[in-house]
């Protein structure tokens, strides 16, 4: 009741500060100058105040994803119908730019406990056009899906392929460095992080070292031809991996959901079984009109240590996604980045509309241990209602091998739908 008083109370003055800020500006005419380069003030979607020479520049925006799940089967612990509501993102940001050869960026997330954390807290060197040198917390580049943003991904959530390696796409904690750049048809990116906890018995940190790059000769909405080439690798030898690969099955509910989701192991946890961990990947895309599609290949090899009785472990694995846009717009897409972005209405009265389907497939092998696999179809419709509220709802329909849940399920089914807010 207290926090609800202040925030009330902090709304209650905020408001008046506003109304009497509005009545001054009506009742003293007068000019806002500044000590340097004019300020142009958008307020469409977040925030924005830059200067007209472009070397100034400062945005506060956020995201809101408001989610509500329900499942069966496999995604559930006893089988039974489960159901969740959650906020999958809470995002706010700030970003922008100084002295026109620097830039920033920070956002944080909040979660539904309460707590928050890092999502990006970055500074960028970008005076060596068209190279730009990257420090600070960020997800490493690897995989077209990975490079969309979580905004404008077509399906709610992303494929199979960032549970098969999820060290390699995201970075909660951690420092790293990154040099990327574009230029005609070409993007690329190389850079390493250090994740935050990954410390041998000296303190000497592990590394992760990745490289991407993408050509991309259609690089415009609604004419794409891209294609890619994804690495990176490990060098966990000093802290050696458990080799544990988890996944929600393209369902986020089932973590949410503390008493009765499952998230189900393609492989289990083997203390200290292995010493080397890399991965690489294939992506291609082809976009005409409202009509897009796009696939991708991973494969990660887990290399046994030699003081254990285990084998290598390795896990691959793909998705293919075909969308169509009934309204006839087409998905944005940006070549510095290689990759998608956000479907933009044409009308913003009956907004865009949007249809999906997406196949992913999962294995995990280890001789002598396990034989695991994972096939996932999810049906979707996305209507992009403006620039700034979208309204997703999927199906997904999974089937297992190898793996099952407490009373033995090895398929099931899930709804979800999210409401989206971006400013």
């Amino acid at each position: 009741m207290n926090l609800i008083h202040h925030l009330g109370g902090s709304r209650s003055g905020f408001s008046m500060g506003a109304l009497a800020l509005m009545i001054s500006a009506q009742s003293v005419a007068g000019t806002v100058t500044t000590d340097g380069a004019d300020l142009i003030i958008k307020t469409k979607g977040g925030f924005q105040v830059a200067t007209t020479d472009k070397q100034f520049s400062f945005q506060i925006g956020g995201l809101l994803q408001a989610d509500y799940g329900q499942f069966d089967g496999v995604y559930s612990k006893n089988g039974k119908a489960a159901n969740e509501a959650y906020l999958r993102r809470a995002r706010l940001a700030l970003e922008g730019k100084v002295y026109g050869d620097w830039a920033y960026e920070f956002s944080i997330d909040f979660a539904d406990d309460g707590t928050t954390s890092w999502k990006e807290a970055s500074v960028s060197y970008l005076a060596l056009d068209p190279v730009t040198v990257k420090v600070g917390r960020f997800d490493p580049d690897f995989g077209l899906e990975q490079a969309i943003s979580s905004k404008w991904t077509t399906a709610m959530e992303r494929s199979l392929l960032g549970d098969l390696a999820s060290w390699v796409t995201d970075h909660a904690d951690g420092m790293g460095v990154q040099v990327s750049g574009s230029t005609e048809m070409f993007y690329g990116a190389a850079g390493f992080n250090r994740p935050k906890g990954q410390e041998d018995k000296n303190g000497k940190n592990t590394n992760t070292y990745n490289v991407r790059t993408v050509f991309a000769p259609w690089a415009e909405p609604g004419n794409v031809l891209h294609l890619g080439v994804d690495y990176a690798v490990s060098d966990i030898d000093k802290v050696a991996s458990n080799g544990r690969i988890r996944s929600r099955l393209g369902v986020r509910g089932t973590s949410e959901d503390a008493s009765n989701g499952n998230r189900v192991d393609l492989a289990p946890s083997v203390a200290g079984a292995y010493d080397g961990d890399a991965a690489w990947g294939l992506e291609a895309a082809w976009a005409q009109g409202p009509l897009s599609v796009q696939a991708e290949y991973l494969r990660r090899d887990l290399t046994a240590a030699s003081s254990t009785a285990r084998n290598d472990r390795k896990a691959t694995g793909y998705y293919g996604q075909v969308a169509y846009t009934l309204t006839g717009e087409p998905r944005g897409y940006k070549l510095d980045g290689g990759k998608f972005d956000r479907v933009k209405p044409s009308d913003k009265q009956l907004g865009a509309w949007e249809l999906f389907y997406r196949f992913d497939h999962a294995k995990v092998e280890e001789q002598g241990y396990l034989d695991n696999r994972a096939r996932l179809h999810t049906l979707g419709v996305n209507w992009y209602a403006n620039d700034l509220l979208k309204i997703s709802a999927n199906y997904v329909k999974t089937k297992v091998d190898g793996i099952s849940n407490q009373v033995g399920d090895d398929s099931g089914d899930a709804v979800a739908v999210r409401l989206q807010y971006v400013f």
